[in-house]
């Protein structure tokens, strides 16, 4: 599937994209606190730990530090699975669902200024 965008416009349009979310007053995330963030919000629940890192194919260690930066944003919030004490659930959270709504408004007003 093709979006229609050439290499450049798809460069220019990472550049305004990120150029507008330094300029905001909007928490500042890391590439991998952003796809850890659109993984949790994009696809179903549920999201642990260990199926993030296997997901993303990093450690636990590299998830557990992105969503402690996250979670003192109130971007998402995690408790233990009752189920299975040794699970870390990821829950959603209405600030990150903000934050991710105001990310999708950027984008679409940047790919119409293309």
């Amino acid at each position: 599937m093709s979006s229609g965008l050439r290499e450049g416009e798809a460069l220019r349009l990472w550049q305004a994209v990120n150029l507008a979310l330094v300029r905001d007053d909007k928490p500042d995330l890391t590439t991998r606190q952003m796809t850890i963030l659109l993984t949790i919000y994009l696809e179903p629940p549920p999201h642990t730990v260990r199926g993030l890192a296997a997901k993303l194919g990093v450690t636990k260690p590299v998830i557990t530090r992105a969503l402690d930066t996250m979670g003192h944003m109130q971007l998402v919030k995690r408790r233990r699975d009752e189920r299975d004490r040794r699970n870390v659930v990821i829950q959603r959270t209405v600030e990150g669902s903000l934050f991710l709504e105001h990310l999708a408004d950027i984008v679409t007003e940047k790919a119409a200024g293309l």
